[in-house]
């Protein structure tokens, strides 16, 4: 496996928390600590777009492509809507007092995860809340939405990872096998498994169709794991740390692939937040304390 950075892209004042693609393969979104919301194109390095300047901490953006629409999740100020055709601020609402740390779009509902434990679930059509779920004590750090057998799953800072029904919001399961905050919980794209991580810097997959039983615990990095993403044909999946460092591993085995990292490959200085493994030409974006985003290019 050869890797290379192929591009940086600068323009954030601060953390950087956050990117997601946009509405075309060769673009992405980022937002972070300064509040702004940049749209960035992989041709045109260096030449992004402010679509938005939030007054408070970014954690969270969302695609709704089948409507066109961007969601900014504000810290203490609630949710944006942009029409991303436009650029427009469509709608505003103030959900929440409690920083929001995850959205996810599914169908007509929106998934919200927040600083105070719940997940909020809106009617998109309406734009109104439906439902509160109380889940914890503390924050809700991630959610993610298995579309093959309808449900969902979030992970917390009382180090907990539950399941639930999507179709009536029904607890199916709870597992509590990190011994920290659970940062991030994603769904393998053949969904057949749950990879969840976070402080304890522990990655472990979970069985799906076996009832969600334990099959892998990874000591996979020396500080937390921030995110987990997988490559757009799903053989492979990278992991993102506090310790600064990337790494790639196998799908099908488990194993480690490559690391990357300020000494192998010029990585980040610090703390690597939030990864995007695009299809334009199988590039894997990177975010960080630093302020940068990095380009990779896996071959």
């Amino acid at each position: 496996m050869n890797i290379r950075k192929v591009d940086t892209f600068s323009g954030h004042r601060d953390s950087v928390y956050t990117i997601i693609s946009g509405n075309k393969s060769n673009e992405f979104y980022s937002a972070g600590g300064d509040g702004f919301v940049i749209q960035w194109d992989l041709t045109k390095p260096d030449l992004g777009n402010l679509v938005a300047k939030a007054g408070t901490s970014v954690y969270s953006l969302c695609i709704d492509k089948g409507r066109q629409r961007l969601w900014i999740g504000q810290n203490f100020e609630g949710i944006q809507v942009i029409d991303f055709t436009t650029n427009q601020i469509e709608t505003t609402v103030k959900i929440t007092t409690a920083a929001i740390f995850d959205i996810q779009i599914w169908g007509d509902k929106a998934l919200i995860a927040t600083g105070d434990g719940v997940v909020i679930i809106m009617d998109i059509p309406s734009f109104s809340v439906q439902k509160h779920i109380k889940i914890s004590s503390k924050s809700i750090r991630s959610i993610a939405i298995n579309p093959l057998t309808r449900e969902f799953a979030t992970g917390d800072s009382e180090c907990n990872v539950h399941v639930f029904d999507m179709d009536g919001f029904v607890l199916k399961k709870r597992m509590r096998s990190h011994k920290n905050s659970v940062f991030s919980v994603q769904y393998s794209p053949d969904g057949r498994y749950l990879f969840t991580a976070g402080r304890d810097a522990h990655l472990m997959i979970w069985d799906v169709a076996g009832n969600y039983e334990n099959i892998k615990d990874i000591p996979a990095h020396l500080y937390a794991i921030n995110h987990i993403a997988f490559s757009p044909d799903g053989s492979l999946f990278a992991t993102c740390s506090m310790d600064k460092s990337i790494k790639v591993w196998e799908y099908d085995t488990f194993r480690l692939k490559k690391i990357i990292d300020r000494a192998r490959h010029a990585g980040h200085g610090t703390s690597v937040n939030k990864l995007l493994w695009n299809s334009y030409e199988n590039q894997l974006i990177s975010c960080s304390d630093d302020r940068m985003i990095s380009v990779w290019e896996i071959e």
